[in-house]
């Protein structure tokens, strides 16, 4: 465990076990930092729980000392065949050709959520998730997508070396605009 400075955090590894056992308080946590609709958990409960079986699967978490999820990050091997692998190419290969995607898609992990309860945003909690969710990665890059705008988020991966791969992209199925960043990988 690491601590994290703020409001005595202590950052925590997640097996897929753990994580069932706390799904619907990570997935409260998500909802209410991507202000979705309440609705929405009922709806990414499947997904949450269909990612735990992927190829290199792995979840960090921020938890206070009411034992209480401040702050949840995790991701995955991508790989062909996955929908998110295969709408990320395609707008890849339509912005910057075949070699592009062959580039950043070839051995990549992709970083699913990162998600801080907003009352803890602002502390470095997301850095420290992003950090040791990534440490020992063996992918070459990481890669992940961020609805477009100005946002905390945003900052955190700038400031951590991020770069666009694929800007203003409509996933199917959502209006919103989203960026695809990238970075290597291992970070220093």
């Amino acid at each position: 465990m690491t601590a994290v400075p703020s409001h005595r955090t202590q950052l925590v590894e997640l097996s897929a076990d753990a994580l069932r056992s706390r799904l619907y308080e990570a997935l409260g946590l998500y909802v209410t930092a991507m202000g979705y609709p309440k609705g929405t958990a009922e709806q990414r409960a499947p997904m949450w729980l269909a990612h735990m079986l992927r190829d290199g699967w792995r979840c960090v978490a921020a938890i206070d000392a009411n034992d209480q999820l401040t702050g949840i990050c995790y991701g995955y091997r991508g790989a062909p065949g996955q929908w998110w692998h295969e709408q990320v190419r395609r707008g890849v290969v339509e912005f910057g050709g075949p070699a592009m995607a062959e580039e950043w898609m070839a051995d990549y992990f992709e970083l699913t959520e990162l998600h801080v309860r907003p009352d803890r945003q602002g502390q470095g909690t997301g850095e420290h998730l992003l950090r040791m969710l990534l440490d020992g990665v063996s992918n070459t890059r990481v890669l992940l997508s961020t609805p477009e705008g100005r946002t905390r988020a945003w900052s955190l991966y700038r400031r951590v070396g991020f770069v666009d791969v694929l800007r203003n992209y409509r996933f199917a199925g959502d209006p919103r605009p989203f960026a695809v960043l990238g970075r290597t990988l291992p970070m220093s």
